[in-house]
Order: C-alpha cells, then structure tokens, then sequence
C-alpha cells in the first residue's frame, strides 16, 4: 500500500472513531426504543466498521483511478488511425449508396421513388391528394358552403333565379346530403338532389359523344402509341402523372386536369384534343371535367373510393384491354373492351384493378367527364359559373 493510500486510511479510520464518539455522547432517554444507559459499544463492532470504510474507500480510489485512464487513453488515441475509420465508412456509406442507385429498373418507375413529397402526404381513399387552394376536391374547406352559395346568388343576380331551385336545394343542405348518404354513393364535394342514380349508365344515355369516340378510336389509339413509346428511357416522360395505388403502377396523361386544359399536353395530341371539342356534353368549364389517358400496369390495383360530384358520369374508352381487368362500381363488376365506351356514375364506391401478367401489358383507356343526363342546360351553365377553376 502506496504512502498516500495508507495516510488517506488513517484519516478515514480517525474521523470513523469520531463519528462513532458522537453517536454515543447523543442524550440518551428512558424510552424502551432506545439503547439503555448502561450499555457499551464493543469494540469489535467498531473495529469491523472501521475495516468496512477502509475498504470502501479503496473502492473508490479504485474507480477515480479507472475512469482517469479512460480519459488518459482517449488523449492518447493515435489520430491517424481514427482518421482512417472514419474514411472507411464514409466510403462504406458512398458504397452503397451507388449500389442502390444503380439496380436495373423496369420501364415503369417504382412509384414511391416517383411521386413528390407534397403529393404523398395526406393520403385518402388511396389518392394522393395535393392541399392546393385551387383543387376543390382536395381542400375541404369548412366554409365551402357558403363560398357556394355566394356564387350562385352572383349568378342569380346576373342571369335568373330560374330552374335554380334544384342547385339552391343542394347547397342548403349540402352538408346533410353528403353524411347521412348511403356508404355506396357518397360524393366528397358537391351532391345534387333529384338525380336518378345508377352505377352503370347505358350507352344511350349520351349517344352522340359515345358513338363520337368510339368512331375515333384509332385515331386516339395511335397518337396514345406516339406518346407511350417516351417511357423506353426508363423514367416518367414529362405530361405524365403518377398516382398512388396499393400495388402495381398507375399513370395518367391529362388534356384537360380539373376544367383546366394542359397545352403542353394537348400538343401531343392535337386530333384528340379536337376531338373533345366536338363532343356535345363534356364537361370542359368547371373542377369537376376531365380528359386523360389512364395505364394500369399489370399487378395493379386501385383503391376503392368515391369521386368528387354525381352530376358526370365517367366515360371509359377501351384503348389496350388485356384479359383479368375489371372495373367494379358499387360492388358490380364490368370489364372494358377495345373500341368500346363503358359509362358509369364515380359517385358510387369504385375501383379497379389489372390481374394480368406482364406479357399482355398495360391496361389502357381514354377517361372522359360527361354531364349528367338529367342535369338540365340552365343548371349546367349555373354549375360552369359556380365551380369555375379559380373561384
């Protein structure tokens, strides 16, 4: 034992032996509970208490002297074989890094390294929807109601109250309509009462624009052709849109995007963008039209979900139909076929999927909004005005 240590075990047994005179000078009282008068601490007690310090204090002297070597040794570290540590894990990380970038993809991008930050959040109904103070059907604002009915009584001034009745009797109470309907038609933004409602509509419910496309056909499939063959470079061509979808791949290709015509789009395809001015009831003037071109790739599957209004229906054209598609809409299933326009009501619960294996390729078709049948010439026109992109 070092000349130090032994100094340090005199002190601690001094101050032990004092410690142990001044329990025993405390005033002692006749209490049962407390140690009587006569009695006289032995001396071995005291001694072992004494040892029991001593040791405890060589325990830690101990410790203060691990912890100074592990400072000590951390002073003394050799810099030059941290440094290279460190170099090998940045080209460790960089390693891998490349490793993952350069996996071989399919033409078709995974569609989580595809969609933007500001469209993956707020995911519902498997659509990613966008927050935009433009979109009406992504923000849901608590005073739509009465930013609707603004616009009608600015329409009503301007024009006539008359056959309004019906669009007044929706927006008064629209807030009703849209959360006591039944869990199969459930519009998000805008319900019009009266309306008959059907899944499906027959072919005849817009005769004219259905036989249009149809006889376009081949028109609409080539240039669609023209614009697929960008996606050889394995990346999503620009004009094309991803869509969020629980497996497989879903793009889309707009003309027009929400009453909103895309030119950069519509050069692309010019006799198909004519095309959509000769169609008698596309709804071409307000946020709830559209024109686009949809791909489902094989694997894919759409989540169920509702759309926006029941005042279209949705108009399908079959481009590229592979076997194992289907559409279901308010849980009956139909299939597309080539040339062929499929009708039906977005308003219900719908969804759709391609089973098909990789050899058949993509599901294809040319998506069309058309007005309602029963909704009249004044209330489309009051609607255009209403739910004008912008407003």
């Amino acid at each position: 034992m070092s000349k130090e240590n032994r100094q340090n075990h005199v002190v601690l047994f001094t101050n032990s032996s004092i410690l142990t005179r001044m329990v025993w000078a405390l005033p002692r009282t006749s209490s049962p509970s407390c140690i009587a008068p006569s009695y006289k601490p032995d001396s071995g007690w005291i001694k072992m208490s004494a040892e029991w310090l001593i040791d405890w204090s060589c325990l830690l002297n101990g410790l203060r002297d691990l912890i100074a070597g592990c400072i000590q040794a951390v002073r003394d570290c050799n810099s030059f074989a941290l440094t290279t540590v460190i170099c090998l894990l940045m080209l460790f990380a960089w390693y891998c890094y490349r490793v993952g970038k350069d996996q071989p993809r399919s033409p078709f991008a995974t569609v989580n390294l595809l969609i933007q930050s500001s469209e993956a959040k707020g995911l519902q109904n498997g659509f990613a929807y966008c927050h935009s103070r433009e979109c009406v059907r992504c923000t849901h604002n608590d005073g739509l109601n009465q930013k609707l009915y603004h616009n009608l009584q600015e329409y009503a001034k301007r024009y006539s109250w008359s056959g309004m009745g019906r669009i007044h009797k929706g927006i008064r109470e629209q807030g009703r309509y849209l959360n006591n309907r039944p869990s199969i038609q459930k519009p998000e933004v805008f319900f019009l009462p009266d309306l008959p409602t059907m899944p499906y509509f027959p072919r005849d419910a817009q005769k004219h624009d259905v036989e249009l496309l149809e006889q376009n056909f081949a028109t609409i499939l080539s240039e669609f052709e023209a614009i697929y063959k960008a996606f050889s470079n394995c990346s999503l061509p620009q004009g094309w849109k991803v869509n969020s979808t629980p497996s497989g791949e879903w793009f889309t290709f707009y003309l027009v995007n929400q009453g909103v015509t895309i030119p950069s789009n519509c050069k692309k395809c010019p006799r198909t963008y004519r095309l959509l001015g000769n169609l008698r009831t596309f709804i071409g003037n307000n946020v709830f039209g559209n024109a686009c071109i949809s791909v489902l790739t094989p694997g894919t599957v759409i989540t169920e979900h509702y759309g926006p209004t029941n005042i279209r229906i949705r108009c399908h054209l079959g481009l590229r139909i592979p076997g194992n598609c289907e559409l279901v809409v308010g849980g009956e299933p139909q299939c597309w076929a080539e040339g062929h326009c499929l009708l039906f009501d977005d308003s219900f619960l719908h969804t759709a999927f391609h089973e098909g294996s990789a050899e058949e390729g993509p599901r294809v078709i040319f998506m069309v909004d058309l007005w309602h049948p029963n909704v009249a010439a004044a209330e489309r026109q009051a609607l255009d005005s209403i739910f004008a992109p912008g407003r």
